[in-house]
């Protein structure tokens, strides 16, 4: 009997292990109040679309959908950390998508990344985040940046082109001017991710997919991947990665484009996993693949719109997950 008991214990702790270790229970999220269409990144944003709305309507209905976003996700008992930010001279009407600028890892680690556009470079706000985060209890052990990159024209946008399976130690990324295999490869290596898995990607227009975030998640044991758009001799590959221990779901372009892939599983401050999405995804998504999704935690769709049209981005865009030590139990 006790050595049932001690398996048990054992269970739950592996158990709470892989938990810890895939999902973040913290994200940041930043208003955003400058937002508008940026025409610097639709030249290789094929999810853009600019609408017929005056820039303080977009404004209005953006920061609306973000308020909303904001309270359900706490609501439901994940920490969110606003990171507000002083208006300057240099406008960054795509800082609603933090996750592309930074990423943070359990050893306390704080990364900043190269991005492609220069009015995203101006999002990179470094110490004031830093700051933000050990205000809410996340304290930064040690930073670093790839930003010296930017001298070789090299970019590598975060968590908008890498997808990772932490568990696994594996990097997915789909290859594009926003992402180089050079600085790919060095980022993986400076946090010990032994596994680089990168592949080209192509859209009935021909051109690369801009964000692998947008064609595929991965979950703690479920991955969500549009992968007609990878070359036969690399979905393969991709594939059978991803199968050895993940529920595999794919989704049709036509899903991607409504934006089914740009989801993420979360954690909240109790330990039960949900998987934020935007309404349209959970909307273009079947019922079977809903059922398929609802088993790895609860579904939590968000209307933004406004956001998705016009940014290019939808709800995982918004989250820049937070995995620094010293997790609180308070929102």
């Amino acid at each position: 009997m006790m050595l049932m008991e001690q398996q048990l214990k054992e269970q739950r702790q592996f158990k709470i292990a892989l938990q810890s270790v895939q999902n973040a229970n913290c994200v940041v999220m930043v208003p955003p109040k400058e937002f508008r269409f940026n025409a610097e990144t639709a030249q290789d944003n094929e999810f853009q679309h600019s609408v017929a709305l005056t820039t303080e309507q977009v404004r209005e209905q953006a920061m609306a959908e973000f308020h909303t976003m904001v309270a359900s996700l706490r609501r439901e008992g994940v920490q969110v950390v606003e990171f507000d930010y002083p208006l300057s001279e240099h406008e960054t009407p795509d800082a609603v998508f933090p996750n592309n600028w930074f990423s943070t890892t359990s050893k306390g680690e704080f990364f900043t990344f190269p991005m492609a556009c220069t009015n995203r470079q101006h999002e990179v706000r470094s110490q004031a985040l830093i700051d933000a985060l050990a205000q809410a209890g996340r304290k930064v052990e040690f930073s670093d940046s790839l930003e010296n990159y930017l001298q070789d024209n090299a970019h590598l946008e975060s968590t908008g082109v890498m997808v990772k399976d932490h568990i696994n130690k594996t990097i997915y990324a789909a290859l594009s001017q926003r992402c180089d295999r050079e600085v790919l490869e060095d980022y993986a290596q400076r946090i010990g991710y032994h596994r680089v898995i990168s592949f080209q990607t192509a859209l009935p227009s021909g051109s690369p997919i801009y964000h692998t975030n947008v064609m595929m998640a991965v979950g703690e044991s479920f991955a969500v991947i549009c992968d007609e758009v990878i070359p036969e001799f690399e979905r393969r590959f991709v594939i059978k990665s991803l199968a050895k221990d993940k529920q595999v779901i794919s989704i049709t372009l036509d899903q991607m484009n409504r934006f089914c892939g740009n989801i993420l599983q979360l954690e909240t401050i109790n330990g039960d996993k949900v998987i934020a999405m935007s309404q349209s995804a959970y909307d273009a998504f079947t019922p079977a693949q809903r059922t398929q999704l609802s088993t790895h935690g609860k579904l939590l769709p968000f209307n933004v719109k406004t956001i998705e049209d016009i940014g290019g981005g939808s709800v995982r865009c918004m989250l820049g997950e937070v995995f620094l030590p010293s997790r609180v139990n308070r929102l």
